[in-house]
């Protein structure tokens, strides 16, 4: 037996208890016999019966006996109940930098967090603010904690690479020898996480260029260095690959680096029934070693018979099909967007006034907002009384009086209670011009229960859009379980439309479903979640998304005009 090993059970054992809120004197006892464990000079198999253990300092007759088993069985009772009953996602939270077990439990029982992922998007909210014992200080230490953590996952969010790889693009395309640069890979076709970064150049010096690249301030490592590729780790963990080709090789590499492994495999065998061989240096005759002088992308999808197929759609969805008919869609830019709907203000969790919000959209030349604050059921998130609905909508009703040419929308984020019922009456919610259901609690229901919990609260007139409709917080948590044909069906039969979350963390609706949903006619609304002013920016990632999914202008709620949206939300209130 092990000595480790059992010293490892028993330290994790006073975890368990410290994590279940035991007494102290309890947890030590665990804590103090796994370092005595650790540090015998005897072996384990010498201890003949508990008595012999008993008369080790520090090892109660209790213990010894647990041990003991331990030692004849390789089972240790307690400590795999311990393990069952307390969601790994806790015990991982662990791991970060000046979190101990008492603010674990306490941030589980307060705001329900169950693991890195749900407790980093809480810090990013200032959920974390208004808990006893928390404050500002501790909150960025956790995420700076986090942050560590996160260099050794292998899988980054979307903004994050975004970020990184504009910047090493912005500073890399300034060199005078530089003659075209563009970001490749997973990042181009707009995923939600990315493992790594791929830029790709054409150059006159390439030597001088890898010199750039891996003395670039955001590079902290060089993994490998040569003449036409070279890789680094980025101080934020992230991987990043540049390569060199000529001028003649460029478009061919960007549609190879481009494309996802399955969309490429289907274009190459394209190519082959045409007589032709293409990979990342060309589009080659079978008989031929000289390559087609083409000079982008749409002269290459031209060449076999397709018209342009955008980035985002590179992933053997159909795309192909639609090229070869001339069928892909316009999709949706960011800039086709009027307004935006899921604001939160100070009147719950969010930073920026109502009035914030305006100045800051109208600068943006958005034509609409929508406040929605969270309900009463949040109290995490000092969800609205009635006494707050009521002083929102009458400073609403006068900015709205003193502005022209812009609209504020009074909206509320509503929770969806277990039964599918909303957390305000009918009466209350008449008052909104729009209303978004949310679930915010007890993830843990079954796929049948969830499904019909959520089909249940989009039939009640009220219900305008579904909000963050999987629950999934990406590189945290799972969605929770539920039959999205049904809810799409559901979300069209009554008229409501699903929301595009945009914040980084859960771009959800998931883009595979986008597609289906405006295939069903239910209008998605690419909406940021925005609890700061920048956050509205996130739109622009939900617009990626939205591209991914196949979405056009026509899709989009919030790509229509301030009377069209209003027209929407009046047609939803008289059905």
């Amino acid at each position: 037996m092990d000595k480790q090993e059992l010293a490892s059970i028993l330290d994790e054992i006073a975890v368990f208890l410290e994590l279940k809120g035991e007494n102290v004197f309890k947890c030590n006892a665990y804590r103090n016999a796994s370092r005595t464990i650790a540090n015998l000079e005897q072996d384990l198999n010498d201890f003949h019966t508990p008595a012999d253990l008993s008369q080790i300092k520090g090892i109660g007759s209790s213990l010894a006996e647990k041990i003991y088993s331990f030692i004849q069985t390789g089972h240790f009772p307690l400590y795999e109940e311990l393990k069952a009953g307390i969601p790994t996602g806790i015990v991982e939270m662990l791991r970060i930098q000046g979190l101990g077990p008492k603010k674990a439990r306490t941030l589980h029982e307060k705001l329900g967090i169950a693991s890195i992922g749900e407790l980093e998007y809480a810090c990013r909210e200032n959920r974390l603010l208004e808990i006893p014992g928390f404050g500002e200080k501790t909150q960025e230490n956790i995420l700076k904690g986090i942050e560590y953590l996160k260099k050794s996952q292998g899988r980054f969010h979307l903004h994050e690479a975004k970020a990184a790889a504009g910047n090493l693009y912005e500073d890399l395309s300034r060199l005078s020898f530089v003659k075209h640069i563009e970001i490749a890979g997973s990042l181009r076709r707009y995923k939600e996480t990315i493992k790594d970064i791929d830029l790709l150049i054409t150059t006159t010096k390439p030597e001088k260029v890898m010199e750039a690249f891996v003395s670039h301030p955001l590079v902290e490592d060089t993994i490998a260095r040569g003449k036409t590729k070279s890789s680094v780790r980025l101080s934020s963990g992230i991987n990043a690959d540049l390569r060199v080709v000529s001028d003649e090789e460029f478009p061919f590499a960007l549609m190879y680096f481009t494309g996802s492994k399955e969309h490429n495999i289907l274009m190459r065998g394209r190519a082959l029934k045409q007589g032709y061989k293409l990979n990342e240096y060309g589009l080659f005759r079978r008989d031929s070693n000289k390559s087609k002088a083409l000079e982008s992308e749409a002269e290459i999808f031209a060449e076999l018979g397709l018209s342009y197929i955008p980035p985002e759609l590179r992933e053997d969805q159909g795309e192909i099909d639609a090229a070869e008919k001339k069928a892909i869609p316009k999709l949706v830019q960011f800039k086709d967007l009027r307004g935006l709907f899921h604001l939160h203000t100070p009147y719950s969790d969010g930073l920026p006034s109502i009035q914030d919000y305006v100045d800051y959209a109208r600068k943006r030349d958005w034509e609409y907002i929508g406040i929605s604050d969270h309900s009463q059921s949040a109290y995490y998130a000092n969800g609205l009384s009635l006494e707050k609905i009521e002083r929102q909508i009458r400073e609403i009703d006068s900015i709205n009086g003193k502005i022209g040419g812009f609209r504020i929308f009074k909206g509320i984020e509503s929770d969806i209670l277990p039964d599918g019922s909303l957390d305000y009456p009918d009466n209350i919610l008449a008052l909104f011009d729009f209303v978004i259901i949310s679930i915010h609690s007890k993830f843990k229901m079954t796929r049948d229960e969830m499904t019909g919990r959520i089909i249940r609260a989009m039939q009640s007139p009220y219900a305008t859009m579904l909000g963050h409709p999987t629950g999934r917080l990406l590189l945290g948590r799972e969605g929770y379980q539920l039959d999205m044909e049904a809810i799409i069906k559901s979300a069209a039969a009554n008229h409501v439309a699903i929301e595009l979350n945009s914040h980084p963390y859960r771009l959800d609706l998931d883009w595979r479903y986008i597609r289906r949903a405006i295939e069903a006619g239910v209008l998605i609304s690419v909406n940021p979640d925005a609890h700061r002013l920048e956050n509205m920016e996130y739109a622009e990632l939900g617009t990626g998304i939205a591209r991914k999914g196949w979405c056009e202008p026509r899709h989009i709620l919030n790509a229509q005009s301030a009377r069209q949206a209003q027209e929407f939300l009046r047609r939803k209130h008289a059905q």
